[in-house]
């Protein structure tokens, strides 16, 4: 199954703040564990919302926000997309991460073609 692994945007990241160096170092390595492992698909750190547009859809209308989006704890600072056999999988490689200070993280399944063959 695959999963999509969420990083919860903070108060540092939508300042644009980087991790610190220690930080990238420790999450390269995490990053080359789990490409050895067969797990990692994609990751990839997302711009600070300032950076981004959201687009707000009702009936035909289309109404375009600019950035920053002032809820920070409904944003995603990064993300991965894993290739694991169970959630179970997914939240071991997670535990393993090296967050090093409060960090939120969501994981859930990303939907297969098999999911809408009902």
């Amino acid at each position: 199954m695959r999963v999509m692994v969420m990083v919860k945007a903070n108060k540092e990241s939508e300042a644009g703040v980087l991790p610190r160096p220690k930080l990238l170092a420790e999450m390269g390595k995490f990053n080359q564990e789990l490409i050895q492992a067969g797990v990692l698909l994609a990751a990839d750190g997302l711009h600070p919302s300032s950076k981004g547009k959201r687009v707000k859809f009702s009936g035909q209308q289309r109404t375009v926000i600019d950035g920053p989006i002032t809820e920070t704890k409904e944003l995603v600072g990064g993300y991965w997309i894993w290739q694991v056999r169970s959630m179970d999988e997914a939240v071991e490689w997670l535990k393993r991460a090296p967050f090093d200070r409060e960090t939120e993280v969501e994981i859930r399944p990303v939907f297969e073609a098999a999911d809408f063959a009902r």
